[in-house]
């Protein structure tokens, strides 16, 4: 029986941490071609059709058209389920569950788990691990992966194995919340405790069964909102009404601490959670003082440190052991070995429903991106990059009018019954409620400032006529 691929990328307030690696913001300039992500790096590891099937993947709506352009670069068919807002992996992955099974007329499938920001450097030993796994989840196992506890972390999870159910599978004898510095030091010693890697194995029957026992709730809203799925284009919408009412949780705390089912398979892979910052830290090349430094960054006086520039000059001065992150709408401070604690931040920018969790700056489109640069009362500054070849729709708006300065490259645009070329320093003006399109026919990337002015500036004001992507 193949595997299928279940790739969760991102989650509740993914955006205050860095974009991996290697795909930095200013990277996406790089068009037509995106660099390589820890996205496609994970896609391309589940990519041997003689084990895996197609993938399915689980992401938040903003990044639709992110990871669709990256799926289609690798040449990969996908089913691709977005979320409205996060509700952690247990919801996500019964969603994909039930995806996997409904064209086979609910025959039950293998599923292997995989977030999308983890490091494994060695395919093979994956592989093997795998297999491994699968064998254990055929016999109605809910299997996770674990790897060896190297050094005391606070930061993950832990699981200690138990009595051996193959030659390289075994129950789980328990799962440890992440401990504290004196526990975490003392597993580090003991060969029978491993870091719970947060990737799993497991059939979709067997899934489905014990979220039904553990979390009834959770596993009948899911049924609903897989019954209400709304499919448009390539993709398959949640509902956020019905979503709403889905509690929220993880794999690990739902059902694997739960359950008598759970076993593990030791993985010796290479791995690295990249969601950490440690993680992230160790993973980039350091300078003189051991800093790791993306962007444009000065230093003074700092060492051991992990600071990332996305907008603008970072000066730091006097600190060790930091993490700083700048992007275009927020700053994270942090003492290195208490970063995991960014996630009460993100708990209380959502109570107090604050828009940097909720909105990016930057959002990505089919035929490129914008990023909103100033807003105020009646008027609105974007950044629009346009890639090669792509073109926004034929459109009119009732309530604004726009502004367009060409910084880079040369536009191909249509007003009405006019049009014409705007190359590099020339402008033009869209009057309120014509039809217009911003085109780039050449092979570099389009760069153009839009200034909107109006009584109404939010994205909804959008009359489509025609479009390449089928948003009519």
């Amino acid at each position: 029986m193949k595997i299928i691929p279940v790739i969760i990328s991102g989650g509740p307030g993914s955006r205050l941490w860095p974009v991996s690696r290697s795909a930095q913001p200013k990277q996406f300039t790089k068009l037509p071609s995106m660099p390589q992500t820890l996205f496609k790096e994970t896609i391309s590891r589940v990519s041997d059709k003689k084990i895996f099937d197609d993938p399915i993947v689980i992401c938040n709506v903003e990044h639709r058209f992110l990871v669709a352009e990256q799926l289609r670069e690798l040449g990969v068919a996908s089913q691709l389920i977005l979320e409205p807002f996060g509700k952690s992996t247990a919801p996500a992955v019964a969603l994909a569950a039930m995806a996997a099974v409904e064209p086979t007329n609910f025959k039950d499938k293998l599923l292997l788990v995989l977030p999308s920001d983890h490091q494994i450097l060695d395919k093979c030993a994956l592989n093997l691990a795998i297999k491994h796994a699968a064998d254990l989840a055929m016999k109605g196992k809910l299997v996770t992966f674990g790897i060896a506890a190297r050094t005391p972390e606070t930061g993950f999870g832990y699981l200690q194995k138990g009595t051996p159910l193959s030659e390289q599978g075994f129950e789980v004898e328990k799962f440890i919340e992440k401990p504290d510095k004196r526990d975490a030091e003392k597993y580090a010693l003991d060969d029978n405790f491993y870091w719970n890697s947060g990737m799993f194995v497991f059939s979709s029957n067997t899934y489905l069964s014990e979220l039904a026992r553990f979390a009834p709730l959770m596993a009948s809203v899911c049924r609903k909102v897989f019954a209400s799925l709304e499919q448009t284009d390539d993709f398959k919408h949640i509902v956020a009404g019905i979503f709403e009412g889905c509690p929220a949780g993880s794999i690990d705390y739902t059902i694997m601490e739960k359950t008598e089912l759970a076993a593990m398979v030791p993985l010796d892979a290479g791995w690295s959670d990249l969601g950490s910052w440690q993680a992230l830290w160790e993973s980039q090349e350091k300078d003189e003082n051991n800093n790791a430094l993306i962007g444009d960054v000065v230093l003074e006086n700092v060492c051991d440190s992990y600071v990332h520039s996305s907008s603008r000059l970072v000066g730091v001065v006097g600190l060790e052991n930091v993490v700083i992150v700048e992007t275009s709408d927020a700053v994270l401070v942090a003492d290195k070995s208490n970063a995991q604690a960014v996630k009460k931040i993100v708990d209380v920018l959502t109570k107090k429903n604050r828009n940097e969790v909720k909105v990016s700056q930057k959002e990505m489109r089919p035929w490129g991106s914008f990023e909103t640069l100033f807003s105020g009362d009646g008027y609105k500054v974007k950044r629009i990059e346009v890639m090669p070849g792509g073109a926004l729709s034929l459109q009119s708006h009732k309530c604004r009018e726009e502004h367009w300065t060409v910084l880079r490259g040369s536009a191909w645009v249509e007003c009405e019954t006019e049009q014409f070329s705007l190359d590099c320093n020339e402008s033009t003006f869209i009057p309120k409620g014509s039809k217009h399109r911003l085109s780039n026919n050449t092979d570099e990337p389009l760069i153009v400032i839009e200034v909107q002015v109006g009584e109404y500036l939010e994205e909804d004001d959008i009359e489509r006529f025609e479009d390449a992507y089928g948003r009519i």
